[in-house]
């Protein structure tokens, strides 16, 4: 690939070399062995529940409406293939956390907090159980994961952090504070100065081979699934509801919309959520000294702790993925092919992993991609009902999808049954996020928010604009 930087001190163009000759493709679907395709929709189709969306929250609801009451006749339509949006190319980090991390769910939904972080940590093990009872082989482990804090980093995000720890601590999980020389021996980076090891509470797999083995799961149960087939409009069909696609149509008597970043069928809807683009890269397999150099022999998921944070793990083949710190609204929320490229990004992002682990100069990227995340004004998933209750949806996961999806999608079979849960009764999934505003406003307020951040990271000051959104409720995440 062509690498394109800017004039400015980003970065240096000293670590340019490393992604030189990255595979502009994600790493998970690299030699893998993906499943047959599905066919088109090409007729139409009665169903008890349509499923629009084949990711993970789509095929986590088909699964559970399934496992309910297998006579349920469940189909399940996606646009392009089962997994190819984020379901498929994320970084595999599967968290308990439904809220987005415990500070998220502390500011917005403190009395719920304590049945939410149960119910993420039950959500957690039901994965687990699901992986282990459909026989999915997805490099599931579950070391945990190290909030860390480094040397860069404000005193305020530590002391925030060491929050977190007591917060944690006060609800009865396994957590462990790690001052600088204990988080080093965990991770060896000169760098670090302390971290938060949350165990038990978070997964790492290879997400592409989940959201398969999930699709083959379905499949077993009966769901009849279609690729390539586009909803294009939702209407109301007497008792039930009539999805239209290009080819075909679906007659319905329930619909779950999980379609995520994508353009919602439900217009309204568009107005609380936003695309936003993420980018990682994946290295060349470490060598055996290089990785008695790191430790890292517990293996768990590490993130930082700023505004613009990275996230990084080891996948089976002792490779490091690393991602995160630019989150990027194009104009108008646009989505396609062309925003997965952002060469830029990972020029940044090489130039910090080198800053974090001197000691692997020379290790080269042999993959770089990007991808869609829904986020919305309160960081985490929202439910909704539309055409009197014969239509449910969950949106907004802002990245943090790959375990709360499964939550998501049983709180969506929940509302269709009208079946009581201690789930449903929470404000967590009676509320609905504040919306954002409409462009051109919603472009230069992200950008303006996006500036902020950064500038709170240097400086560990909150300007203005940014207690401005906190004050409305409506702050932006990276």
């Amino acid at each position: 690939m062509t690498v394109n930087y800017r004039d400015d001190d980003a970065f240096d163009g000293t670590h340019l070399d490393a992604i030189a000759d990255a595979d502009p493709y994600p790493y998970w679907y690299d030699d893998a062995d993906e499943p047959d395709s599905n066919p088109t929709l090409v007729r139409t189709e009665t169903c008890d529940l349509c499923i629009v969306g084949g990711g993970y929250t789509g095929l986590w609801t088909a699964i559970i409406a399934k496992e309910r009451d297998a006579s349920r006749d469940v189909v399940l339509i996606d646009a392009h293939e089962i997994g190819s949006a984020a379901s498929g190319r994320n970084g595999g980090f599967m968290e308990s956390s439904l809220t987005h991390g415990v500070a998220n769910g502390q500011e917005r939904f403190p009395q719920e907090l304590p049945l939410l972080e149960e119910l993420g940590l039950q959500n957690l093990n039901e994965i687990e159980a699901a992986i282990k009872r459909y026989n999915i082989d997805c490099d599931y482990e579950r070391p945990g994961v190290i909030d860390v804090a480094t040397d860069s980093h404000s005193p305020s995000y530590i002391d925030e952090l060491h929050d977190d720890y007591e917060q944690l601590r006060s609800l009865g999980q396994p957590v462990e504070w790690l001052d600088g020389p204990a988080m080093q021996a965990q991770v060896n980076s000169a760098t670090y100065t302390g971290g938060l090891w949350r165990k038990d509470r978070a997964a790492l797999v290879d997400p592409a081979r989940l959201v398969w083995g999930l699709k083959a799961a379905a499949m077993s149960l009966g769901v009849r699934i279609y690729e390539d087939t586009k909803a294009t409009s939702l209407e109301r069909d007497g008792v039930g509801v009539l999805i239209t696609t290009p080819l075909g149509r679906v007659r319905a008597g329930k619909v779950a919309l999980a379609t995520n970043a994508f353009k919602p069928l439900l217009k309204r809807m568009g107005h609380f959520i936003a695309p936003v683009y993420d980018y990682c890269m994946v290295t060349e397999p470490l060598s055996k000294s290089q990785l008695s150099d790191l430790g890292w022999t517990n293996r768990q998921g590490l993130s930082d702790i700023p505004n613009q944070f990275h996230y990084y793990r080891l996948t089976a083949d002792n490779r490091i993925l690393w991602g995160g710190y630019d989150a990027i609204y194009y104009w108008r929320g646009k989505i396609n092919i062309e925003q997965e490229s952002r060469p830029e990004t990972w020029a940044t992002l090489s130039k910090h992993f080198f800053e974090t682990f001197p000691q692997l100069e020379g290790l080269k990227f042999t993959h770089a991609w990007g991808g869609a995340i829904d986020t919305c004004s309160r960081f985490c998933v929202f439910w909704g009902q539309a055409m009197q209750g014969r239509v449910a949806y969950a949106l907004g996961y802002t990245g943090l999808g790959v375990a709360a999806s499964r939550f998501g999608g049983e709180v969506m079979i929940d509302l269709l049954d009208g079946k009581r849960s201690r789930a449903t009764q929470t404000d967590f999934v009676k509320e609905r996020p504040l919306p954002f505003p409409p462009e051109p406003f919603r472009f230069i307020g992200i950008q303006t928010t996006r500036w902020s951040l950064n500038r709170e990271d240097r400086t560990g000051k909150r300007n203005i604009w940014l207690r401005t959104l906190d004050r409305m409720g409506l702050g932006f995440d990276s």
